[in-house]
């Protein structure tokens, strides 16, 4: 029951065909492009080529898939859609349909292919084989600037979702209890990851003692909260990404991952049980427009919605830690293929959930993490669920998705650091300072940190379009790699091609704004509109810079 503009829509159908979609697209298209550019079951992959126990370690494929999964499934798959809804449902649910299938399903499994093929290099290493030093620098220069970028973010979301006393100084319990709960997800992350690396259980008994450790911890958590306000959190998230960033993969992010995606995974499910046992009308208008509050839904729609269709900091998980972890190639296509499927039906569940809550076309009031995790909490309780163990449930979720993304990119942000200072053997001066893990951990946590201080809000709007610039730059790079090594690679050109245009589009339009307001004001402030400025240009010109030198390889390929 649906009409352009004014009636709604059955979100049980919706729904529907996008898991036929998604699942076709999984046992076909994925199929195709490894069957195009080819696998060896028989070959020794990374893992196993370069172990040392600490980054290379060969993984079940279901541990992989877990830590990708959980380290892609940050906070952009809710809030993207949630924003991105101003359009309409439609818009929204077909730029993830076709985004995730034919943009961001390729672009992840693409990179994690290029680097397994290139002994786990992580896209700025393949970048030097196959473009060149200048172009692999440039790179590094752009992802480490991304992962600040994400790293501040995503480290105020989640200090926001730990903050037990609110502004009138009354205790949070909610918040409090999502705390204790991803505390006690780290401790028994690091006890669980000795567990298996030491007595090596099969994967059932994996299965069944992650299953009985997730819920002690949900029941501990909500009998223990921890009520801390929100400054101190933020100290205690930074030294949380140190330990992630330096200690083994094997002993605390694999185990957490792995444990977390039991939870991700669920909320999944429920949500998708509840939508088809509930039976929700989708409460939105399908399209309202293509301008709406004076955004025009090119290149807005593009770059609000990344994860879920398409997000350049895939390719930095794919190809800075999973690669890594691949024991066998055929293990790829449901590692860097399905885990991105699995998150744009985590954005249509959002799309569906969150359009059931309107009321004469309209959403309430609240933050997208506010409005979803209302929808899946009240969904559960349709399914027997206790109101007050749902609500922290989905803060739970919430938090998780966020920090396993960003322990994920403070690590990839060390390595890029390591990446761009290596010369071989032969660094001097700082150089081999920042070369040293511990060195570059610091110095991109405290960064990172600093650029926090400012509030997510005033970092979002740079993390989508530097997000899908990202991802043009991936795609244009593994054009090369394919091209160069006899590999097809013509279902990558339309993507990197429309990535391109939607991205230097959205930030040539931020600049503009920015300039103009301040003209218009005689006056700019340098921790919003002038950090936002500088990172923008910057940005603008790197990206310029990365892809010129892309295509022009590619011309000559």
């Amino acid at each position: 029951m649906c009409l352009l503009g004014g009636i709604f829509m059955n979100g049980l159908l919706v729904l529907l065909l996008a898991l036929i979609a998604l699942a076709g697209a999984f046992f076909g298209y994925g199929k195709y492009l490894e069957k195009t550019w080819g696998i060896d079951p028989k070959a020794t992959t990374p893992a196993y080529q370069k172990e040392d126990g600490q980054d290379y370690v060969p993984t079940s494929k279901w541990v992989v898939f877990a830590h990708q999964f959980s380290s892609i499934a940050g906070a952009g798959p809710v809030t993207g859609p949630v924003i991105a809804l101003m359009f309409g449902w439609l818009p929204a649910l077909l730029w993830v349909i076709v985004g995730g299938i034919f943009f961001g399903a390729v672009h992840d499994f693409g990179a994690l292919y290029a680097s397994v093929k290139n002994e786990g290099k992580s896209m700025g290493l393949i970048i030097e084989q196959y473009i060149g030093k200048t172009g692999k620098k440039m790179f590094l220069i752009f992802c480490w600037l991304f992962t600040l970028i994400v790293i501040a973010a995503f480290t105020d979301i989640v200090a926001g979702t730990f903050d037990g006393i609110d502004a009138t100084g009354a205790v949070n319990t909610i918040n409090g209890t999502t705390a204790s709960i991803s505390m006690l997800f780290i401790v028994v992350a690091i006890l669980f990851g000795l567990f298996i690396r030491y007595k090596k259980p099969n994967q059932g008994v994996q299965l069944v003692i992650g299953i009985i450790l997730l819920i002690a911890m949900i029941a501990v958590g909500i009998a223990f909260p921890i009520c801390i306000d929100r400054s101190f959190w933020i100290y205690i998230i930074i030294a949380y990404l140190f330990l992630a960033s330096i200690l083994p993969m094997w002993l605390l992010m694999q185990p957490r991952d792995y444990l977390t995606t039991f939870l991700l995974v669920g909320m999944i499910a429920g949500a998708v049980v509840g939508v088809f046992v509930s039976n929700p009308t989708m409460n939105l208008p399908a399209f309202t427009g293509f301008e709406v509050n004076g955004k025009f839904i090119f290149p807005t729609l593009f770059v609000t919605i990344a994860c879920g269709a398409v997000s350049g900091f895939h390719s930095l998980v794919s190809s800075g830690t999973s690669s890594k972890q691949i024991a066998n190639e055929k293990d790829m296509r449901l590692v860097g293929y399905g885990a991105m499927l699995l998150e744009s039906l985590l954005a249509v569940l959002v799309i569906v959930i969150v359009s059931s809550l309107a009321t004469g076309g309209k959403l309430p009031e609240g933050t997208p993490f506010q409005l979803f995790s209302t929808g899946v909490s009240g969904l559960l309780g349709k399914l027997g669920v206790p109101s007050h163990v749902a609500t922290c449930l989905m803060a739970m979720s919430v938090s998780a998705l966020a920090l396993t993304s960003l322990d994920s990119v403070a690590r990839i942000g060390r390595m890029s650091l390591q990446e761009l200072c290596d010369n071989g053997g032969n660094e001097k001066g700082l150089a081999k300072i920042f070369k040293n893990k511990y060195a570059a951990t610091i110095i991109t946590l405290f960064f990172g940190y600093v650029l926090a201080l400012g509030g997510y809000t005033n970092i979002w709007p740079l993390f989508g379009a530097s997000n899908q610039l990202l991802s043009a730059l991936v795609l244009i790079s593994l054009s090369v790699f394919l091209k160069t090594t006899g590999r097809k690679g013509f279902m990558l050109w339309i993507p990197m091609c429309i990535m391109l245009v939607v991205t230097m589009t959205s930030l040539g339009q931020s600049i503009y704004a920015i300039i103009v307001a301040w003209q218009t004001t005689g006056s700019i402030d340098l921790l919003t509109q002038g950090l936002q400025l500088f990172f923008a240009v910057l940005l603008v010109v790197l990206g310029l810079i990365v892809a010129f030198s892309n295509f022009k390889k590619l011309k000559e390929a």
